[in-house]
């Protein structure tokens, strides 16, 4: 009996000596530590899709939609018909001057044809477009009200007034004053010779390729600017296009042959008071194109009633009696600015 509990405590101090060196033996237990984030992770985000600031299309050149665009003032007398350029134009001002003929204020951005014109004097009415566009602007002339408003401000003149000629130059095949033209490459080479930034932040109209449900079909808008100018816009459905007449006639662009076309219509009523008078008694206009105002917009066949709102440095905004934003179709866009007693007819 002796020898067996012997044998049992023998057995029992060689287990656990086993254990103790097996214990010994064992690797320690790896524990990590929850990793310490230093900052959030950023998932990389698609590029947005590359548009034109002033016409809503695709562009593919992240340079060129911070190019600079010209502002350029564009005679619309009979004389001066057939103009060149103008389907080319992102955005065209219209508005009345003296006589009650109208002239233009064209934005060329994506789209500069070799030749625009023909170039006449500027109105008050610039002060407003140039600065909500930010535009290099090209004219010839002025009155010496106009001169002194420009003086005043900021615009970059590059005017020949201003001593700038090599853009600018006649054509044979008209009679003066109607037949300056400027060079837009040329124009921009001037910008850059005299220090001025070609590059810039464009600002953006508010653009939507989706109409938004409209109960007021239109087919056409007629515009009387005045006893002797009077513009109709009628709709091309098969185009989606308004295709514009000047006192009854089709209004050509001598660029093309074509007939002067619009994807976007904007009448804005705006507050025209007489500045000045010209040495045959002719009124010159001061025409208010901040704050805000009456607007229709034409596209897509159909109209939007509401209000116009812009400020010194921002094109306008359209909103409707709900207070959401009226937007424009994809592409160009004419301003038709009248005074606030002009009534419009559509059918």
């Amino acid at each position: 009996m002796v020898r067996y509990r012997g044998f049992i405590a023998a057995t029992v101090l060689c287990v656990l000596s086993v254990l103790a060196v097996t214990g010994c033996s064992e690797k320690p237990a790896v524990i990590s530590a929850w990793p310490t984030a230093n900052r959030e992770r950023v998932v990389p985000q698609p590029l947005a899709p590359l548009i034109w600031p002033l016409t809503g299309l695709p562009a593919t050149d992240r340079a060129a939609i911070a190019k600079r665009p010209l502002s350029v003032k564009i005679e619309n007398s009979p004389q001066a018909r057939p103009q060149t350029g103008l389907n080319s134009a992102d955005v065209v001002y219209e508005t009345v001057t003296e006589g009650g003929i109208t002239r233009f204020n064209c934005i060329f951005q994506s789209t500069a044809p070799k030749t625009v014109g023909p170039v006449r004097s500027a109105r008050l009415s610039d002060l407003w477009v140039v600065a909500q566009y930010n535009g290099l602007f090209f004219y010839s002339g002025a009155s010496n009200s106009v001169t002194r408003a420009i003086k005043k401000t900021k615009l970059t003149d590059l005017s020949q007034d201003t001593g700038v000629s090599a853009p600018f130059s006649r054509s044979s095949q008209r009679s003066a004053p109607h037949n300056l033209f400027l060079d837009t490459k040329k124009a921009y080479a001037e910008a850059i010779k005299r220090g001025k930034p070609v590059s810039v932040q464009v600002p953006r109209l508010q653009y939507d390729p989706k109409s938004v449900e409209s109960s007021n079909t239109i087919a056409s808008v007629r515009i009387p600017f005045s006893t002797a100018n009077t513009v109709d816009w009628t709709y091309d459905s098969a185009r989606k296009v308004y295709v514009r007449q000047n006192n009854g006639r089709p209004h050509a662009d001598a660029a093309t042959g074509k007939q002067v076309a619009a994807k976007n219509v904007v009448v804005m009523w705006a507050k025209y008071t007489p500045a000045s008078h010209d040495k045959v008694g002719s009124t010159t206009y001061r025409v208010e194109l901040g704050g805000s105002g009456r607007v229709s917009v034409f596209r897509n066949g159909l109209r939007y009633d509401g209000t116009w709102s812009a400020t010194r440095n921002t094109p306008p905004r359209f909103k409707d009696a709900q207070g959401k934003a009226i937007k424009l179709a994809p592409g160009n866009t004419w301003f038709q600015v009248v005074a606030l007693n002009t009534n419009i007819s559509m059918k």
